[in-house]
């Protein structure tokens, strides 16, 4: 019953760290809404969506938007830098809040045999 206890625990401090990172956390979107800001129709509906994920903090669905905007033929050499440069900063981020996850879970992992 402990161990499940520490279990739950341990999901919960995962929830709460990922839920923690709901602020824009040093992904600024300014540079990124400022060159699709006069992109054509489909373009631009694609980078809303990027910029609506990361404040929302839908990181995995920011990167994917990302993803799928880097391969249109249609950008300027501006705008697949600052997807590049985006994609950098929501990457770090992720792996920034996966590093602090992993750290907690496994303090709370030391702590199941002493319970």
């Amino acid at each position: 019953m402990k161990t499940t206890r520490w279990i739950h625990s341990a999901i919960m401090a995962l929830t709460l760290a990922m839920s923690g990172c709901n602020k824009q956390g040093g992904v600024d979107t300014a540079q990124f809404e400022r060159s699709f800001k006069s992109a054509e129709g489909s373009v631009q509906t694609s980078a809303d969506k990027v910029v609506t994920a990361i404040k929302s903090a839908d990181y995995s669905g920011a990167l994917s938007e990302l993803k799928a905007l880097a391969i249109n033929a249609k950008l300027t050499v501006e705008q697949q830098q600052v997807i590049k440069d985006l994609t950098t900063q929501v990457e770090t981020l992720i792996a920034d809040a996966a590093s602090q996850v992993a750290g907690e879970v496994g303090l709370a992992v030391k702590d199941v045999p002493k319970a």
